[in-house]
């Protein structure tokens, strides 16, 4: 089972002290918790993606081939692309580049986004979210899968003759999750490829988070990629732990009062009891994210939201401390022990390429004119 952590990139003012980093400060941060991530044993660092204050990840790619050239181990993925105001072209060429940067550490988690704005910025409906998705997914598999493409659809323009480059790594694309947290389209979708869900497993109850998964899940079996229990499975979740939990609670408080996404509604004490949110000791943390499995079944990747809601960066790296010395391995060893052998870990590239019997060089050599394109 894979343990990471996501972040949202958001900017946001410490309540505690009033200060706001600036952009520089926080991309600069992201880059130090990536680096104290896999510093501490975790295996994958995913990041979000917002073309709005007080997000800077407009570019994910860019950040995360930042982090590729400054880790060796660290799974990077996303969290998520938005494959709805996305040209699947350039998701297909940026995320085919940024897994031969990263030597094939990279996955990505496709999504529609929760900022409606984003839709007119980039010409598209947001009441045609669902079809953007689903029509852009497909040609984005094709691509990847496909030396030449002729494709006709209805929201972009026709592709004739288009090859994609770079060609995958080894042949093989990158492994896609879809992220949803309300929509059984997108968990359907994720089914018929045979791909990964990731839920977001933050704002809602277990029983919402059971259901999307456990409907996935059937779908997953009924399009014959394996049994109900073999479909590929990553939650997201919260935390902040102090070894003491009182002082957890204290720390923490201010800043979720304050935060731009939950603040000033409910208070911590209900937030906590109703969603999966956990703030705590190590202990706590551990005792709630092993009884996820209770109502997902054994999954394959669980990520930790830590950096949000202007928690300071020696905060942040605190947290990472105990979430690697503390909270990750024993929560390795109560996953491993509890899964079955027939039920599958995350894939990562080696997995992919060994599944298809080993890796090819896809380079395509087409002479094409340089006008047009199109091979003479």
């Amino acid at each position: 089972m894979q343990f990471g952590i996501f972040t949202v990139s958001d900017i946001t003012q410490d309540p505690t002290t009033g200060r706001t980093p600036t952009e520089a400060e926080r991309i600069q941060a992201v880059l130090a918790i990536a680096r104290k991530a896999e510093e501490v044993g975790l295996d994958v660092f995913a990041l979000g993606e917002h073309h709005n204050p007080p997000f800077f990840s407009s570019s994910p790619t860019t950040t995360l081939a930042s982090v590729a050239a400054q880790t060796s181990t660290l799974q990077l993925s996303t969290a998520t692309t938005l494959i709805t105001t996305n040209d699947p072209v350039k998701i297909a060429e940026d995320y085919a580049m940024l897994q031969h940067l990263s030597g094939g550490r990279v996955d990505l988690m496709m999504g529609r986004g929760n900022t409606g704005p984003v839709y007119p910025w980039f010409g598209k409906d947001i009441r045609d979210g669902i079809e953007l998705a689903v029509e852009n997914y497909a040609l984005l598999r094709r691509l990847w899968r496909e030396d030449v493409v002729n494709w006709e659809g209805r929201f972009r323009t026709p592709l004739q003759g288009f090859t994609s480059t770079p060609r995958p790594l080894d042949g093989v694309p990158p492994f896609v999750w879809h992220g949803s947290i309300r929509s059984p389209q997108i968990a359907e979708q994720a089914a018929y490829y045979g791909d990964g869900f990731f839920h977001n497993h933050i704002f809602w109850p277990p029983e919402h988070t059971q259901r999307m998964v456990e409907f996935y899940r059937r779908r997953y079996e009924h399009y014959g990629h394996g049994s109900a229990d073999q479909a590929i499975v990553g939650l997201g979740g919260q935390v902040f732990m102090r070894r003491n939990s009182q002082d957890a609670v204290a720390e923490f408080r201010p800043y979720f009062d304050n935060a731009p996404v939950y603040g000033h509604g409910p208070s911590l004490e209900e937030f906590t009891s109703q969603t999966p949110l956990t703030v705590g000791s190590p202990e706590q943390v551990i005792e709630r994210t092993l009884g996820f499995r209770d109502y997902v079944g054994d999954y394959q990747r669980q990520l930790f939201l830590i950096d949000h809601a202007g928690l300071p960066l020696k905060t942040v790296l605190e947290q990472l401390d105990l979430l690697g010395e503390e909270v990750v391995p024993v929560l390795r060893e109560e996953f491993a022990a509890r899964r079955p052998a027939h039920v599958p870990e995350a894939p990562t590239h080696a997995s992919l390429v060994a599944a298809v019997g080993g890796g090819s060089d896809p380079t395509v050599h087409a002479p094409a004119d340089a006008v047009t394109g199109q091979a003479r």
